[in-house]
């Protein structure tokens, strides 16, 4: 059986989590949703706040990857350090997280990419047409990830540079724009349109968008096998993506939030994306339309990304015999040593489970949800399972050293509480799917454990997972 090609460089580990993670698409998507929960003070204040934990997180998994770099990601470590029923369980988790951000942040994209449609020549978008992009966008991100890892390094590569072009440009843009902006005390109003009375309460809804946003990053551990000198590459794309995204998501909300002209105005647009009316009211019709495109190709190189590390861990969870018909998904193509039958795994099941927003807009809400709820569970699950393991636990090249016991136990307890912030109703008048999701998806993956798991599945030793004597040496 042919195995994957190791042509993926450090910087391009770093590149498909920055790319995964895409502070262009969360932070756009969700801007109105921070808008009514809690406002400025709120988006701005949580941004930082939920990025400094998501990046101990993110410390104390990679130090886990160092010690186990494969494709198989979280559910891998979880199996080596728990044993198959963890691994499993995380797994599950993981995978149905990540089919589940590739429907969401291509939706999102086909939404964004209507939204543009009818500002440009006045057609308006259904729920069919909708799904019809949708399903285009997914047909063009099935091609490219079958053409093999270099085109995915490529566009990657790009992805980079094209978001942090576009934050500097959108900022710029709105900044330099002869229009009237608002002054930095701005930046400290707090508005609340969730219908509680709580300002606490208000501000844990109000930290979602940070919390949608920085997920993704295990996808530097997905591509581990593929990455040279991966005990050290995949470690540090994951920590230096969540730095970089954190710092220049920070920027862009503060630039989007002082070219606000109409708060309520905005809050409640028409175009359905209060990002595109702020651009609408600072930059005219051309110049909006100029952005929205940035912003729409941010969406689909995210997009690519997902699809991209969510082959891998098909293929890796195909490879443990996890998957009905894993013979099959666990295939790698000789030419291009890419798992393209994963890939078009990754392609057509999350089409399918955008279906109902044909009929339900709830319903869809409530299958993408395992998007956060699925994979952020999934990080927590080795973190904690390594600072269980005490001594015993056996770190890569690199490492947090004796900084890792005491930010494990704080990255845990966020990961409990995060999970169920994820969970709490978003308004007084709305009921939050995200935790029936998230149950189900605990009963699916306890059930197929019982049904299938205990005698199918097998963990595969890898390559990758074994350390180059030459790194043991080396550290954070």
């Amino acid at each position: 059986m042919p195995e994957l090609s190791r042509r993926t460089s450090p910087f391009q580990n770093f590149a498909i989590s920055f790319s995964v993670i895409c502070i262009l698409a969360g932070g756009m998507s969700l801007f109105g949703l921070g808008m009514g929960t809690g406002g400025p003070v709120v988006m701005l204040g949580t941004w930082v706040t939920v990025g400094f934990f998501t990046l101990l997180v993110g410390m104390c998994l990679a130090d886990v990857v160092s010690a186990y770099p494969t494709s198989g990601g979280p559910y891998f470590m979880a199996s080596k350090l728990g044993g198959a029923r963890w691994g499993w369980v995380t797994g599950c988790l993981n995978l149905l997280g990540l089919l589940g951000a590739i429907a969401g942040i291509d939706y999102g994209a086909a939404t964004f990419t209507g939204a543009f449609l009818q500002m440009k020549w006045n057609l308006t978008p259904t729920t069919g047409t909708t799904m019809l992009i949708f399903a285009a966008i997914l047909l063009v991100h099935g091609l490219l990830n079958s053409a093999g890892v270099r085109v995915l390094n490529a566009l990657n590569s790009i992805s980079v540079w094209w978001q942090l072009g576009g934050v500097a440009a959108i900022v710029g843009a709105l900044m330099l724009a002869p229009a009237q902006h608002r002054s930095p005390s701005f930046l400290l109003t707090f508005h609340n349109e969730t219908g509680f009375t709580s300002p606490a309460y208000v501000v844990l809804i109000g930290s979602l968008v940070a919390g949608y946003t920085f997920c993704g990053y295990d996808a530097s551990a997905h591509i581990a096998e593929e990455t040279t000198n991966a005990q050290v590459s995949a470690p540090r794309g994951i920590v230096r993506s969540i730095g970089v995204s954190w710092v220049a998501g920070f920027i862009l909300l503060a630039g989007m939030l002082l070219a606000v002209q109409d708060y309520e105005g905005t809050l409640n647009t028409q175009t359905g994306a209060a990002p595109a009316q702020i651009f609408l009211d600072v930059l005219g019709r051309t110049g909006a339309e100029i952005l929205l495109v940035v912003v729409i190709i941010a969406m689909l190189l995210c997009g690519n990304a997902e699809v991209g590390a969510s082959a891998r861990m098909v293929y890796a969870f195909s490879r443990s015999r996890a998957l009905p018909g894993w013979q099959s998904w666990r295939r790698v193509n000789e030419r291009t040593k890419t798992p393209v039958r994963a890939v078009w795994f990754s392609v057509i099941v999350p089409f399918v489970l955008a279906l109902p927003a044909l009929w339900s807009v709830a319903a869809y809400g409530a299958i993408t949800a395992i998007n956060a709820v699925g994979m952020i569970p999934a990080y927590g699950i080795p973190v904690y399972l390594a600072l269980r393991k005490g001594t015993a636990y056996q770190p890569g090249a690199w490492t947090l050293g004796a900084w890792r016991k005491p930010i494990s136990v704080i990255a845990c307890v966020y990961v409990v509480v995060i999970t169920v912030v994820f969970c709490l109703p978003q308004t007084a008048k709305s009921f939050n799917y995200a935790g029936v999701t998230l149950a189900i998806a605990l009963l699916f993956a306890w059930v197929t454990w019982l049904t299938r798991g205990r005698t199918a599945y097998q963990l595969t030793a890898d390559r990758a997972a074994q350390p180059s004597e030459s790194l043991l040496n080396e550290s954070l």
